[in-house]
């Protein structure tokens, strides 16, 4: 499942989108961006779980830098549950790919490219 919070103008908007595992794999594959000879992970990914991880990736990724209550909102609209957003938060928190500094109140998590 995926919910959309947010707004239009003045409209609020919760949606929620019902995917099964073939509609996520879809999807994390339009947001890879992957070179191909760093490529070592397969392109479709296998179950909901691997689809949620590899998107929450490409998010942090394409924006460079966010604050850790901007991330956790976008990952809990990916997900759809509160519960799901943190586990994903976490899982970023402990990725060799991101940096996470101090940002004042908040925690800023950042990507860092690999070294090819």
């Amino acid at each position: 499942m995926l919910r959309i919070r947010g707004s239009i103008g003045d409209w609020p908007v919760d949606l929620t989108l019902e995917m099964d595992d073939g509609d996520w794999a879809r999807l994390g594959a339009q947001l890879q961006v992957v070179k191909p000879e760093a490529s070592v992970a397969p392109a479709k990914p296998i179950n909901q779980d691997d689809a949620q991880w590899q998107i929450a990736k490409d998010l942090l990724r394409k924006a460079g830098q966010l604050s850790g209550p901007d991330l956790l909102e976008q990952l809990e609209g990916l997900t759809g549950s509160a519960a799901s957003g943190k586990r994903l938060l976490v899982r970023l928190r402990h990725c060799a790919d991101v940096k996470v500094s101090s940002g004042g109140d908040t925690p800023l998590y950042s990507w860092i490219e690999p070294n090819l």
